[in-house]
């Protein structure tokens, strides 16, 4: 039987804590529930290409984990990505990434859920730099 732990924005933190490259890219969850997250990347140096632009490898990166994070409020805890598209509309730069991904349908053991992800400076309008679609499934796994 899958484990179905219902997910607050505490145990959220507590997963996103466990894993060691939300870590090394700095991430933190600042919303979740009701089919919806959001995470945060500070952007530095570190995480650019060759022009001075964020990589589209770190944009993969936050989008495939904030779907599975929204997916995460409607099937429970025991989540991973199934797959997923992205689009590049614009080249990410300023002091940091918001993804905000929003449950579009689901069943008992999948979703589908899309996002947003926004370029932000703290003078300046959000840039969406990036959209993508997802579907995750629930998972017959152990969390910790």
């Amino acid at each position: 039987m899958t484990e179905t732990t219902a997910l607050d924005l505490d145990f959220a933190k507590k997963i996103l804590a466990a894993q060691p490259f939300a870590g090394l890219v700095g991430t933190e969850i600042t919303a979740f529930g009701d089919g919806a997250a959001t995470l945060i990347v500070p952007i530095r140096p570190e995480l650019a290409q060759q022009f001075g632009f964020v990589h589209g490898g770190v944009l993969s990166y936050v989008a495939d984990n904030t779907l599975t994070f929204a997916a995460g409020t409607v099937l429970g805890a025991n989540v991973l990505t199934g797959g997923f598209t992205i689009t590049y509309l614009r080249p990410a730069a300023g002091s940091r990434l918001r993804a905000e991904a929003r449950v579009i349908g689901s069943t008992t053991r999948q979703a589908v859920v899309s996002c947003e992800i926004y370029a932000e400076t703290d003078d300046a309008a959000p840039t969406l730099c990036a959209v993508a679609q997802g579907t995750t499934r629930s998972v017959e796994r152990k969390l910790f």
